[in-house]
């Protein structure tokens, strides 16, 4: 990572181009769900203690796509705000099936 990113709109299409393996999306869509899961399940449901499990579902699943299928660093190490925002916007692009053609988008503004 050379660049140096200072708003989402740049970011985001450098943080899907980092995330070309399937396997690793599905990873990220899992952990995102998951985290969505716990956090409202915790919060509305109980018992409270589930929503300490949040960040270890979202990136205990985003972390093993980069380490084991990427084979790159997580962008969270950087730019922490901007991934985790990335990392929805992600999702709800898969959700709507959307991400096709933004990682097209993508790979033509990063090259």
């Amino acid at each position: 990572m050379n660049k140096k990113y200072s708003t989402l709109k740049e970011f985001y299409p450098y943080y899907l181009t980092e995330h070309q393996h399937p396997t690793s999306r599905a990873l990220h869509f899992i952990g995102t769900a998951g985290l969505i899961t716990l956090l409202v399940y915790g919060l509305f449901v109980g018992p409270l203690w589930l929503v300490a499990l949040v960040p270890v579902c979202g990136y205990g699943f985003a972390w093993v796509g980069h380490f084991f299928f990427e084979k790159n660093k997580p962008a969270t190490f950087v730019y922490l705000g901007m991934s985790l925002i990335s990392d929805f916007i992600m999702f709800w692009h898969i959700l709507t099936g959307q991400l096709p053609k933004k990682l097209e988008e993508a790979k033509k503004i990063v090259g």
